[in-house]
């Protein structure tokens, strides 16, 4: 049976750093504050005119090196974001011709923090029904560009970042065993962007209600988020027959180290099979996972025939999750 298989990983993060004590300076907040509500102690912000298709360009480049690969080897490029270059084309379109990557079909998906794994989603499909033999997906963002830092609820949020996978056509038993994606657009304005499409495009009034900048309810974004996760993690295991002991690793989205640490308490999962870079680099929405992702592997902390588990929850509101045998 063919199956995806991720050969390749890389990732990059802008070199600025803004720490929670530089944030004291500029709003009403503190390091110890932001720190026991979130976890978070500094994030990456992209410089001016850096885009997400420069961050990706980086991850992708340092992906195709792992994987052995050249840009001309990929058939189809998939980029996550909700932070685009532009409105027209998609990012993914820019990615392709920054790369060379002149056989490869490119376009977007835009599912918020849960766009990486729907990626691989989109990608494993393509592979398992021969349409494709190589896939980078990549998530990139620059949530920065899109924070209201007048809003000390979100400021301190959110940050900048960009992660990559190859996915390769294989009939190992190892590669993507199950990918789970779920959806409740019912529910889309806990978490959303109000300006700059169809419902209210740019204007001198949307730029004044900063409609440009994203918005989100965050106590009830986090209770759902907690309970939501919790459930997809278990069903996604017991589907597969597989219990929590054999998990390796547990990367989830970097929102939040209370909800990181809610869900692994429900596995019984000790945190050191959890990866954690929230403190690093914030939330980083669609590069959240493949930036956790392919630390892991350069650090080690992934071996042959190991299972880890990707999860995320974001706006939409969107929910995923891949159980892979590395």
């Amino acid at each position: 049976m063919i199956r995806a298989r991720i050969t390749g990983t890389g990732s990059y993060v802008p070199e600025r750093i803004l720490t929670n004590h530089e944030l004291e300076k500029s709003i009403d907040t503190s390091d110890d504050w932001i720190t026991e509500r979130t976890g978070i102690r500094e994030r990456r912000v992209a410089e001016e005119g850096q885009a997400t298709s420069d961050l990706a360009y980086f991850a992708s480049k340092a992906a195709l090196k792992s994987a052995g690969l050249k840009a001309r080897d990929i058939d189809l490029i998939i980029v996550a974001t909700v932070t685009g270059d532009m409105p027209l084309p998609a990012t993914a379109c820019i990615l392709q011709g920054k790369l060379g990557a002149k056989r490869a079909a490119a376009f977007d998906v835009n599912a918020a923090c849960s766009g990486f794994i729907y990626g691989l989603s989109v990608g494993d499909a393509f592979i398992r029904s021969g349409s494709s033999k190589r896939v980078l997906v990549v998530g990139a963002e620059v949530l920065t560009k899109f924070t209201d830092w007048e809003d000390r609820s979100t400021c301190v949020l959110f940050g900048d970042g960009a992660g990559a996978a190859i996915l390769e056509a294989t009939e190992d038993k190892r590669g993507i065993i199950s990918v789970k994606i779920y959806s409740d657009g019912t529910m889309w304005n806990l978490l959303h962007t109000p300006g700059g499409g169809s419902r209210h495009p740019a204007s001198r009034e949307t730029i004044r209600k900063r409609m440009h900048f994203i918005r989100m309810k965050g106590n009830e974004t986090f209770k759902l988020a907690v309970r939501t996760l919790e459930k997809l993690v278990v069903d996604t295991l017991r589907d597969n027959d597989l219990k929590p002991s054999r998990l390796s690793l547990l990367i989830p989205h970097q929102a939040n180290l209370r909800i990181i640490q809610a869900t692994a308490q429900r596995l019984c999962l000790p945190l050191e099979r959890v990866l954690v870079n929230l403190d690093r680099y914030g939330n980083t929405s669609a590069a959240s996972i493949p930036l956790a992702l392919d630390e892991a592997v350069r650090t080690g902390r992934i071996r042959d025939g190991e299972y880890i588990l990707l999860e995320a929850f974001g706006g939409g509101l969107t929910w995923a999750s891949a159980l892979i045998k590395w």
